[in-house]
């Protein structure tokens, strides 16, 4: 945005103490003058010539004109005063603000790791550069986890493009090739490639958090997932079952609903080979609604537990079937979650297994029937 150029702000402080200076110094004068000077005789006084006077008794004029150069040449020190050492304390009280410059300078032009650490007690300019630090913290963090999510999806991505490539040239060059197989597979591949962009909208959904929020409850969310996915828990021979009552979260249905979907399917895809368990449940709180889903399986490190929710982690080898999942199942769980200004919790079972918490706040109570709201 283009702006006509204008003074300095230490220049502008600079006139500001000097002309306080100044206009004090000018007041200090006119009490002088007010409260002093106009008691003096403005004409020669008649004494008795037997009388003899001891001192002088100037009159007004006089003083006016031994006074007002004198005065001026007060007020011009307090100028040149005033200016110099305005010039300086503004510089001293404007310091910080160089470095809080600088520190923005270099963000703009990509540097985040910069800190400004301002150093000194508690104050305003420490209270800001102390924000500023914090932000340039939060972006940096956030820039770095934009970037390994757009080489990891760019890496997704280019598997199964790189697979459907193959088999079209398998296809094309190979016609002894049996094309019924080679469709199944890309079909298969395809369907991959698909879940993964929807996961990717997903994600840039819940990231953008403009949403509208009503209540939902999440016991007929958790319904709607385990009657979706019961066919594929039967077929991999996973129990699942359910337990709590109704909790009543406010946020966006259409975002709560995949989260769920994605808890569910996650604890049943990564489950023990046969008869596995996930356990679903929902809660309420004094301000907030748990949905608790637990599973069976392996046992895990702690380490690995905290990575799971990063874009594309997981907690086993990749399974190569309709149903393996995108690696972005934990990632939109916990977006979904922040957007909504809840906490996701994650650790592993004793007996093997992941246990996975999302706190979401309570949907307020109703308004009772017939009551007003007065603006």
């Amino acid at each position: 945005m283009d702006r006509r150029p204008g003074f300095s702000v230490r220049f502008k402080l600079t006139l500001s103490y000097a002309g306080f200076l100044v206009f004090a110094g000018l007041l200090l004068l006119t009490a002088v003058w007010v409260f002093l000077l106009r008691y003096v005789p403005d004409r020669a006084m008649l004494i008795n010539p037997d009388d003899k006077p001891e001192g002088v008794f100037p009159v007004r004029s006089a003083l006016l004109d031994v006074f007002a150069p004198r005065a001026a040449a007060v007020l011009a020190f307090l100028l040149v005063f005033g200016l110099v050492g305005g010039w300086v304390l503004a510089g001293r009280m404007l310091a910080p603000l160089t470095r809080i410059t600088d520190a923005t300078s270099r963000a703009t032009k990509g540097s985040l790791s910069h800190r400004i650490r301002l150093p000194g007690r508690n104050d305003e300019f420490r209270e800001l550069a102390d924000a500023f630090d914090a932000m340039l913290a939060r972006l940096e963090a956030h820039v770095a986890e934009q970037r390994r999510f757009a080489a990891n999806a760019s890496h997704e991505l280019r598997t199964p493009l790189a697979i459907s490539q193959t088999l079209l040239d398998l296809a094309r060059n190979d016609p002894t090739q049996d094309l019924g197989e080679i469709v199944d597979r890309l079909h298969t591949v395809n369907a991959r490639a698909i879940d993964l962009t929807e996961a990717l909208l997903l994600l840039s959904r819940a990231d953008q958090g403009t949403f509208s929020r009503e209540p939902v409850d999440l016991s007929l969310l958790v319904e709607e997932a385990i009657e979706t996915l019961l066919p594929l828990a039967e077929r991999r021979g996973v129990t699942v079952e359910t337990s709590g009552g109704i909790a009543p979260a406010f946020g966006s249905q259409a975002l709560l609903l995949p989260l769920t979907m994605n808890l569910v399917h996650n604890a049943i895809v990564h489950n023990l080979p046969e008869r596995g368990r996930v356990w679903v449940e929902t809660g309420v709180g004094p301000e907030t609604v748990v949905l608790t889903v637990e599973n069976s399986g392996g046992k895990l490190s702690p380490q690995l537990v905290s990575t799971l929710t990063e874009p594309f982690q997981r907690a086993t080898e990749r399974i190569r079937d309709d149903h393996a999942g995108v690696g972005l199942g934990l990632a939109i769980v916990r977006r979904i979650t922040e957007v909504h200004d809840g906490s996701l919790t994650l650790s592993p079972r004793a007996e093997g297994g992941l246990r996975v918490a999302v706190r979401l706040p309570a949907s307020p109570p109703p308004l009772p029937e017939g009551h007003l709201i007065n603006d």
